[in-house]
């Protein structure tokens, strides 16, 4: 068993020494899940997550990755939260709707670098599985396995979804409206170096 499990196990015994130095250790990376997708709660999202994971550690295997755990903890909670906003009856599909229709009003994210500002809006504009799906693997550079079950799909089913998720980034892309040329052009950059990456994946 490898650090991060002992941490986990001895944080649900009731350790918190164990438990401050694993938030510690992923907090970046479980903020950085919801920045763009619910901004405003974003905090009190965090603390769920980690609580979370402290009462469903059974499930995570000997060999996992504690990283990946994590992230499809992060999503749950996140489902959960959008769910709870939407009052008015409206059916939830989180394969096709995106966070921009899901949470309308949510705080978009603009990063500091220009060349990824056209990404990151398009990015909020595909369906949300679609987003998460980008974000595990190209920015958390999580591995094919790993996203696999951070989100409890078969590893094959991640290859063709990350496939058919670039597709519907690239339209997103095509239909904000329009930007600087350069800044369109390094957007255009970016995406094609996510799919080189798949490339060398897939041989």
């Amino acid at each position: 068993m490898d650090q991060d499990h002992e941490l986990l196990r001895a944080w649900a015994a009731g350790d918190r020494g164990a438990g401050a130095q694993l938030v510690e250790r992923y907090y970046d990376t479980v903020a950085r899940f919801f920045a763009n997708k619910a901004a405003d709660a974003a905090e009190d999202l965090v603390q769920r997550t980690f609580l979370a994971c402290t009462e469903s550690m059974t499930s995570l295997r000997k060999e996992g990755s504690l990283r990946a755990y994590l992230l499809g903890v992060a999503r749950n909670v996140l489902y959960e939260h959008i769910r709870g906003k939407v009052r008015d009856g409206r059916e939830v599909d989180f394969g096709t709707q995106s966070i921009v229709d899901l949470s309308p009003g949510a705080s978009t994210l603009v990063d500091q670098h220009a060349q990824q500002r056209q990404l990151l809006l398009a990015i909020q504009r595909i369906p949300l599985e679609s987003q998460l799906l980008l974000e595990m693997f190209y920015w958390e550079e999580l591995s094919v396995d790993e996203v696999a079950e951070a989100l409890a799909i078969p590893p094959g089913t991640v290859k063709s979804r990350l496939h058919r998720a670039r597709e519907q980034l690239r339209d997103a892309l095509g239909e904000l409206p329009p930007a600087g040329n350069t800044e369109l052009a390094s957007a255009q950059a970016l995406l094609d170096g996510w799919l080189a990456r798949m490339r060398e994946i897939s041989e």
